[in-house]
């Protein structure tokens, strides 16, 4: 991290850092907290032209569309669509995005029918969707109650969702959720604020829950042969209950891939330290497909892991985290995840991925950065 002087001067420290396989910028961004610059932790900023965090784009041909609306119980959520593909966050609890799929079609993130509508209570509930975690893994500090109301605010193209401070933890989480109007885009960025009076350290701890079903997709690093490559690729954690010859997995040449089985309780998990920057689900012919950073020399949780995966009879969760950085009293980190959406039929042999999702990856990484 980089600290600036005291007074009105903004030091910003470029860096070079890759995002869905790319090479760009990444700048450690200062903010001024009580008169004084400190870092804000590290935050991946695409630039292309137009407003960085979202913004209308000359010559769309959809029309964004916000609406409150009641979902699954909850009275008060907003629906984002841009008439092709859909998202609901609720702001009874959270933050949480509770649905993400096509228009009328099905939901990507499972949602627990025993705990949706519910509010309150001094007990911590999956609930399911999208919600924002705080790594690493704690049972106290990172099981705080996600269970009150939030605040919304919408500003014509972005819609950010607000936590109060944490009473646990100090910490107030926030989403930045931004869809795109042209194509089936959306960018969702995770927010740590420190409000205690002293300095922490935690990363970004982004988490999907899954539909039951489906299968996720990791990219393997590129191969090197011996002697040209010596050196390690990158780790491979494994938890002290994973089976790594459960047959959920498939342990391949250039995938890593995990079904999600309804029939088998058994609990699994695994992290990567993912340089290609992309992992996908596949589910009934969708396919759901997350972009997301890799920040060179960082330090990130888990033996190094900024991508995560863990399922049962329930669901499958696919998890990206950003790097483990202290956060002085006051200040914020972030962490970016740019999601698409596309129908089409993915088999399961390496193949077949080759075929038919490397091509809408590289497409996905052309739309991510021209927003």
């Amino acid at each position: 991290m980089y600290f600036g002087e005291a007074g009105s001067k903004v030091v910003v420290k470029q860096e070079t850092g890759f995002y869905g396989g790319h090479k760009m910028r990444s700048l450690t961004k200062m903010c001024r907290v009580s008169s004084a610059v400190v870092a804000v932790g590290l935050v991946l900023v695409l630039i292309s032209g137009s407003e960085v965090f979202g913004g209308r784009r000359a010559g769309s041909e959809r029309k964004l569309e916000m609406e409150k609306v009641s979902y699954d119980g909850w009275p008060n959520c907003i629906k984002l669509s841009n008439g092709q593909v859909e998202l609901i966050a609720t702001t009874d609890i959270g933050p949480r995005i509770m649905r993400f799929g096509f228009v009328g079609g099905q939901n990507l993130l499972n949602e627990y029918k025993d705990q949706i509508g519910k509010t309150g209570g001094k007990e911590w509930r999956i609930y399911g969707g999208h919600r924002l975690w705080h790594a690493p893994e704690d049972i106290v500090r990172t099981y705080s109650l996600d269970n009150s109301p939030i605040k919304y605010k919408w500003s014509g193209t972005t819609l950010t969702l607000t936590q109060k401070v944490e009473p646990e933890t100090g910490i107030v989480k926030e989403m930045e959720i931004t869809l795109d109007e042209k194509y089936n885009h959306v960018r969702v960025l995770h927010r740590l604020t420190n409000m205690n009076l002293w300095e922490i350290e935690a990363s970004c701890w982004a988490m999907s829950v899954m539909a039951q079903g489906g299968r996720l997709i990791l990219p393997q690093e590129p191969f090197g042969p011996h002697p040209e490559f010596l050196l390690p690729a990158r780790p491979l954690v494994l938890w002290s209950y994973t089976d790594m010859a459960d047959p959920r997995w498939t342990w391949g040449t250039k995938y890593i891939q995990l079904k999600q089985d309804p029939k088998n309780a058994k609990k699994q998990k695994a992290g990567i330290l993912n340089k290609v920057g992309w992992g996908a689900y596949y589910l009934n012919g969708e396919l759901f497909v997350k972009q997301y950073p890799y920040i060179p020399g960082a330090t990130y949780p888990d033996m190094g892991c900024n991508t995560e995966t863990f399922t049962n009879d329930e669901m499958l969760e696919f998890e990206t985290l950003g790097p483990l950085v202290k956060i002085p009293d006051g200040s914020k980190i972030e962490h970016v995840e740019d999601w698409h959406l596309f129908k089409v039929k993915v088999g399961e042999s390496e193949s077949d991925i080759d075929k038919n999702v490397l091509p809408l990856v590289k497409k996905a990484k052309d739309l991510t950065f021209k927003f």
